[in-house]
């Protein structure tokens, strides 16, 4: 794009960053007073013409679409969330904040047992990876986190993790007891952890929804 003024570049982060059309109310009010927004818009609108994404005004609101011809074009498959089992998320953060290490070393930092279908879970999300073989009895698989574990959480690296100050801070740690390095303790009031992780894994397939068509981030309407 060429010529966009400071003002055009404002408004079109505004209207960018809304999930919903923006009111040219609000829109005025990210400008200095005595600005034309409307000459603004039409400006920025026509800085769009031609392209995928198109400005339009909605009942007196603006917003992005798609381009009406891409319409046919812009089919996608989305798979919607599903809540992550505690049990996953647990082992999730160990191997975050100890890889490499073995299925075994899981279950000394948790203190129980690791459910088979709770590294499933994880290895399905493309969260984690196994890595070398660790050169002892069994040559047992190491684990790692996948470049997808960083895009989906938006860390650049592993160094973005929060630290232990960073997690009291957030009331996390007494949350997740298992990032300090400490085995929990079992609470012999509750069922086997074990079952609970494969009866956990269980509900997680069980609950799986259908792959479904949605619409594009910006539908054109």
């Amino acid at each position: 794009m060429t010529n966009m003024t400071p003002e055009m570049r404002l408004l079109e982060a505004v209207i960018f960053a809304s999930s919903e059309p923006v009111t040219l109310d609000l829109l005025q009010r990210q400008l200095p007073e005595g600005v034309n927004i409307l000459e603004i818009l039409q400006d920025l609108k026509k800085q769009y013409e031609g392209r995928g994404v198109n400005l339009v005004e909605i009942d007196g609101q603006w917003t992005f679409r798609t381009a009406p011809d891409l319409a046919p074009s812009m089919k996608i498959t989305r798979q919607p969330r599903r809540k992550l089992p505690r049990a996953a998320a647990e082992v999730l953060a160990i191997i975050a904040y100890h890889q490499p290490l073995t299925r075994g070393d899981i279950e000394s930092i948790r203190g129980v047992e690791t459910s088979k279908g709770t590294l499933d879970i994880l290895l399905e999300l493309g969260w984690i990876r196994p890595g070398k073989r660790r050169d002892t009895p069994g040559r047992p698989l190491t684990w790692h986190t996948t470049p997808e574990f960083l895009s989906h959480f938006n860390l650049e690296s592993l160094k973005d993790l929060p630290g232990l100050d960073e997690l009291k801070a957030a009331g996390l740690l007494d949350a997740r007891p298992v990032l300090t390095d400490l085995p929990r303790e079992q609470n012999s009031a509750t069922d086997d952890p074990v079952s609970n992780e494969e009866e956990e894994f269980g509900q997680w397939i069980k609950d799986e929804p259908e792959t479904e068509e949605a619409s594009p981030v910006f539908p054109h309407e």
